[in-house]
């Protein structure tokens, strides 16, 4: 969909070939999985979408999206203890993910340029290694048509079939990398406790990459209509249960697990919404295709097509905003169609896919089994400095904002290797550990822990 609006007004007509018929409002469908699992919008991906749907974030926040500011409205239990809540550095909006996709369709589809061909699968590209032309697909009565366009993107996700069809055209296949910590994900919903179904904190519990062994952690998103989704997950040999219709050993793994018991605590009050939802489908794999040596005139991969990353980061959204406003503004400046677009928007795009795999990769490949060879050793080098900033950033209200500058995509890692931030990370943090969690009074009571 921000494929779309980046789109319209540059293009005469916007045609989305959609294999699911898309429902009227916030509702599940087939092709999206991953909805019944905990999202985030980071806002550098907030940015970037306000830009493409000006008013978007008021219209999500109406239909009853959440705005957390960054660090000030989230409990987070880092490899090196408590983060202290500091003032607003940034912000997330949280929401369901089918409460984001209708809101967001909503705002595109209202423009009448832009047409969903529900129910239709596309099968491949047509043209030649020189230029796609357009776009076979198949009908849900089984017809199969030719889509003719002016440009093509791919925007359809994990799945993407560019590959095979790029292979089609004659063209070489892609340099790739998969990086696979093994993560598998539970996730559940449940009605807050009465008093904690308004203003209550992000709650994260993460792994220490340090400790031998399998990784666990979860979180808990405060979302709409006073209800939390809850994600546990945990890599080769620490996976929660797939088989958990109960939700009993949900809880447990929470409290006992995790290297703190606070989301198992809390979730123990909370009233249990829905069944456990599980996937596998968390490996970091990105397609090189700004390298290609040979690129094809009129066709761009975009989002989770392009690079998918390890979901506990958060980033994919955020990543798929900001490649879809490079691919407007681009546009914008060279002309619908001009010759070498798709080549500088498959190069620019590379800069924000490339932000958020370094931030996904750069732990996940200390997991035994992540990748045939194991950490390089700049990997090693990257992760001990990382490391060091992140203890600082526990006692440290500056570098935690240096830390979510990157970590919400609006600035480069450039900004953690200032001279500043650089004598900060000797130093360490300034302020002693924290021994509790950073709850109020307040919210302990409101979810019935006091």
């Amino acid at each position: 969909m921000l494929a779309a609006a980046a789109l319209t007004g540059l293009a005469d007509r916007v045609v989305v070939v959609e294999r699911d018929v898309l429902p009227e409002g916030p509702a599940p469908r087939k092709g999206l999985p991953q909805a019944r699992h905990a999202h985030m919008l980071w806002s550098g991906g907030v940015r970037a979408m306000e830009d493409l749907l000006p008013g978007i974030t008021a219209a999500l926040l109406d239909a009853g999206a959440r705005r957390a500011p960054v660090t000030t409205d989230m409990v987070v239990h880092s490899a090196h203890g408590w983060f202290r809540r500091w003032p607003e550095s940034h912000h997330v909006i949280l929401a369901g993910r089918d409460l984001l996709d209708a809101t967001v369709r909503a705002r595109v589809l209202a423009d009448e340029r832009v047409e969903v061909l529900g129910g239709v699968e596309a099968l491949g590209l047509v043209g030649g290694a020189e230029a796609v032309t357009g776009v076979r697909v198949r009908e849900a009565d089984g017809r199969e048509r030719t889509i003719e366009a002016g440009t093509v993107v791919d925007a359809t996700g994990r799945a993407s079939g560019t590959p095979r069809r790029l292979a089609d055209l004659g063209l070489p296949a892609p340099e790739r990398r998969e990086v696979d910590s093994g993560l598998a994900y539970a996730s559940r919903l449940y009605l807050a406790p009465e008093g904690a179904r308004d203003g209550f904190p992000v709650v994260s519990v993460q792994p220490d990459p340090r400790e031998p062994g399998p990784g666990r952690s979860g979180f808990l998103l405060p979302i709409e209509d006073g209800r939390w989704i809850v994600t546990l997950n945990g890599t080769r040999g620490g996976e929660p249960t797939a088989a958990d219709a109960s939700g009993e050993d949900f809880v447990r793994f929470a409290r006992e697990e995790l290297r703190h018991p606070l989301i198992g605590d809390l979730l123990a009050r909370a009233e249990p919404l829905s069944e456990v939802a599980f996937t596998r489908t968390t490996v970091n794999r990105r397609y090189f295709y700004e390298r290609a040596a040979v690129w094809p005139e009129n066709f761009t991969v975009l989002g989770d097509a392009l690079a998918a990353y390890n979901p506990v980061y958060g980033h994919g959204l955020a990543v798929g905003a900001q490649s879809a406003l490079i691919l407007r503004d681009l546009t914008r400046r060279h002309g619908f169609g001009a010759a070498g677009l798709s080549r500088r928007v498959q190069k620019a795009v590379a800069r924000p896919v490339g932000a958020a795999w370094d931030l996904a990769t750069g732990q996940d490949v200390f997991y035994p089994g992540a990748t045939e060879a194991g950490p390089t050793a700049r990997d090693r080098l990257v992760a001990a400095y990382v490391s060091r900033l992140m203890r600082t950033a526990t006692g440290n209200g500056r570098i935690a904002r240096r830390v979510t500058d990157v970590t919400s995509l609006e600035r480069r890692a450039e900004v953690l290797l200032t001279p500043a931030v650089l004598l900060a990370a000797v130093r360490g943090p300034l302020k002693p550990a924290l021994t509790e969690p950073p709850l109020t009074a307040e919210e302990l009571k409101k979810a019935g822990l006091q």
